[in-house]
């Protein structure tokens, strides 16, 4: 075979390479290349190429389960402004102020705010309108949890920010979980109590409290105006005792009340010409019982315990289930409003996971406003602060452990039928007597 000159040589050596390199670049992408690349766009390629990389790493390292980034910490302290519609800062501001003083290089100030239930959306979308949010977390019950979420006002926290709580939902009390089932994902479960409906009385005026929740109507209505129980939209016990009699009566459907409390909207109309007002808070119900106006009211195991240890209610006063209990558990959530801006946003989301953790959660024992308080497993009364040890141990009642575990609890009714609830309430039976 003749030789090929060395020209010839080195030309099909470079076709060959060239080839080569052509085959490879084809496996690798099927998009076409530029024909000619310059030194400063192979630069730039690359660094675009790494900054690529390190911002979908980090989105990675931040990204929850729904798929939503987890706001960095804006590496300086922000304001807060928190408010609280439920009366949960009684137990939660300890927590909240335990993370101050722990993560001084991400909170500067923090304002307190406090409404009622049925101000907080007009409070909240009125800024919102504005585009000046100026609340970055709201603390509620699930009246106020209910119309913010008819009103489209709150940020969805679940699944979307689920890597700020691993494993909330196992650590959940099992009552406490099924209640945070209820507000959709758009609040956080911070405090729980399985509430009432109970009834407190003045032992000097009731001799022999009613059994039966007949006993009780019968017992109102032969004592004009000596019985109370404050608007349910803004009130615990008002509300615990809205929800409770549809079980208690053996309505036809106790979660719909529009078309399944027949025997609860009768009995509420029966007693309402015994009442004589219905206060817009329970405060007020307890200040009347307390003072003698009143020898009875709506309760919950908080509302019995707390109103004692302040001395509005005395000591002596006493509490009873009627037959055939079933109490209507209660919750307060954390909750954040749409449009809270980022900086803000990482800030309360790590103090939302803080005020989960076991040895905050005592905090919830508090004077026994909300007993027992903590939404999470294994916290018992020995972990909380010392006063609150002592409050319990001096103004609790021994029955309440059994009454506790023996009593099954029911979730309230969800956001839509507690809000037709309240409306029917307000518009049938007691809206023209409420005094603020």
């Amino acid at each position: 075979m003749k030789k090929l000159p060395n020209y010839a040589r080195q030309f099909s050596l470079v076709i060959v390479c060239l080839l080569f390199a052509a085959l490879i670049a084809a496996c690798g992408d099927n998009t076409a290349a530029p024909a000619a690349t310059t030194a400063a766009s192979t630069t730039a390629a690359a660094t675009t190429a790494a900054a690529t990389t390190a911002a979908g790493a980090a989105a990675t390292t931040a990204s929850t389960g729904g798929g939503k980034a987890v706001p960095a910490f804006s590496g300086k302290p922000v304001n807060l402004q928190i408010i609280d519609v439920a009366g949960n800062l009684q137990l939660t501001k300890p927590m909240i102020e335990n993370y101050k003083k722990a993560n001084p290089d991400k909170v500067g100030t923090i304002d307190y705010l406090t409404a009622t239930a049925p101000e907080l959306a007009g409070k909240i979308k009125a800024q919102q309108d504005a585009g000046k949010l100026d609340i970055a977390m709201v603390l509620s019950g699930t009246d106020g949890l209910s119309a913010g979420i008819s009103q489209g006002l709150w940020t969805q926290i679940m699944p979307d920010y689920s890597a700020k709580f691993p494993g909330l939902l196992d650590n959940y009390l099992d009552p406490a979980k099924r209640i945070y089932d209820l507000g959709q994902g758009y609040g956080v479960v911070v405090s729980y109590y399985p509430s009432g409906p109970l009834f407190e009385y003045d032992p000097s005026k009731v001799a022999n409290p009613p059994k039966t929740i007949d006993e009780l109507k019968t017992w109102i209505k032969a004592n004009p105006n000596k019985f109370l129980y404050a608007r349910p939209a803004n009130s615990g016990p008002g509300r615990t005792f809205l929800m409770g009699l549809p079980y208690l009566l053996g309505d036809k459907d106790p979660k719909d009340p529009i078309n399944g409390w027949d025997k609860t909207w009768a009995f509420l109309k029966e007693i309402d010409a015994s009442i004589e007002y219905y206060p817009n808070g329970t405060a007020a119900t307890m200040k009347e019982l307390g003072e003698g106006t009143r020898w009875m009211t709506a309760s919950t195991t908080g509302w019995d315990i707390n109103p004692r240890v302040l001395g509005t209610v005395p000591k002596e006063f006493k509490i009873f289930p009627v037959a055939n209990l079933k109490f209507v558990g209660d919750a307060h959530f954390m909750i954040i409003p749409k449009g809270l801006d980022n900086d803000r946003m990482a800030v309360v989301l790590d103090l939302m996971s803080w005020m989960l953790k076991p040895d905050q959660q005592a905090n919830n024992y508090d004077k026994g406003y909300f007993y027992p308080g903590p939404a999470i497993k294994g916290v018992d009364i020995s972990m909380a602060p010392a006063d609150s040890q002592a409050a319990i141990k001096e103004f609790g009642r021994p029955e309440y452990d059994d009454l506790i575990k023996n009593t099954p609890v029911e979730v309230p009714l969800d956001p839509k039928a507690l809000v037709a609830a309240f409306e029917k309430w307000d518009k049938d039976i007691g809206g023209a007597k409420v005094k603020k």
